[in-house]
């Protein structure tokens, strides 16, 4: 049963051995649990729960801005009514907390929380709020397309530049899939297929050092070119194979192919040539996966770019960018 608070409801959850019921609040389109509620959820003492938070943030696994809110408790203390704000955490720091302490209600809290959210965004008040913002979306596409007309007919910008204008243009309508982002409501592109296999560090190394070689012999590439900086190549194609709860944290070899790209672009994991060899690096796994693709040289270096360019809090906005772009048949 449901029950409304300021900003969102109230839900009852009970696992499914009966020990642990919590009050579920459900807000921003996540849900939230205070400390003590996830260490009745997950039968362990508040303190070791308090560790495992403080340790995710501490690992920058995740953000505290984004993962924690206060909200009003109410509770009845000597005949009156106190109200006090405290600290909730949403669904991303309840899973994070539950894989920590390696709990089985942990999986059946993220089933349960998933489909609850799901039931509650397609018949709740979100309904209107994606209305208002796909239109908001129309009129950003429309000054979208007037920009880039105005600099391609006043010559304002070079190749390069056209080209990145053309791809943000000709697929600007594929932004609007981030406003149905939820683990069961974002539409998979048409042909996508699970990831098979992974990209394995020797065959990413004999992939760079011949493409160091070719573009030394042209006289395009320094003595720096491809050199790897600690183990980050290695912890990138870890991170994009990695699993939760025994199942893959990218399901798709699109979604994998997105987030290698993305990470050998940011993370910088060469002294020099990052955009060049991430490319390198993502249309082949794209062949060993036999992902089809129409990405010419110019759309792949404008791609790059973008990635390069763009703010840590845009990844999300990127990685679906880039799987949409791949599932398009004129890419």
């Amino acid at each position: 049963m449901s029950q409304p608070f300021p900003g969102g409801e109230v839900t009852v959850y009970e696992s499914d051995d009966g020990e642990a019921r919590v009050d579920v609040r459900f807000d921003k389109e996540t849900v939230w649990l205070t400390r003590l509620q996830m260490a009745e959820l997950f039968g362990r003492d508040r303190s070791v729960v308090t560790r495992h938070i403080d340790n995710a943030y501490r690992e920058k696994e995740l953000d505290p801005k984004a993962t924690c809110a206060n909200f009003a408790q109410v509770r009845f203390e000597g005949g009156r009514t106190i109200s006090r704000e405290v600290d909730h955490y949403n669904l991303d720091m309840i899973i994070s907390v539950g894989y920590r302490v390696k709990s089985l209600r942990g999986t059946q809290f993220r089933i349960w929380a998933t489909r609850t959210l799901r039931e509650h965004l397609v018949s709740g008040y979100t309904m209107n709020e994606r209305r208002l913002a796909e239109r908001g979306l129309d009129e950003a596409r429309q000054t979208l397309q007037l920009l880039a007309r105005t600099l391609r007919n006043q010559a304002l910008v070079d190749e390069t530049g056209q080209s990145v204008l053309d791809l943000i243009t000709r697929y600007a309508d594929t932004w609007r899939l981030l406003l149905e982002y939820d683990e069961d409501r974002l539409k998979t592109p048409t042909g996508a297929k699970p990831g098979t296999s992974a990209l394995s560090f020797d065959t990413a190394v004999t992939a760079i050092d011949t493409f160091r070689r070719d573009l030394a012999a042209k006289g395009e590439a320094t003595s720096l070119f491809g050199n790897r900086r600690g183990e980050t190549l290695e912890a990138i194609l870890g991170n994009v194979e990695q699993t939760m709860f025994g199942e893959p944290l990218y399901r798709s070899g699109a979604e994998k192919a997105a987030n290698l790209l993305y990470f050998l672009v940011k993370d910088h994991p060469f002294t020099d040539g990052n955009k060049r060899i991430g490319a390198l690096l993502f249309l082949l796994y794209l062949t060993q996966e036999g992902i089809a693709h129409r990405l010419d040289p110019r759309g792949l270096t404008a791609l790059t770019l973008l990635i390069a360019e763009s703010a840590p809090s845009n990844k999300d906005l990127m990685i679906r960018l880039i799987v949409n772009l791949l599932g398009k048949s004129g890419v």
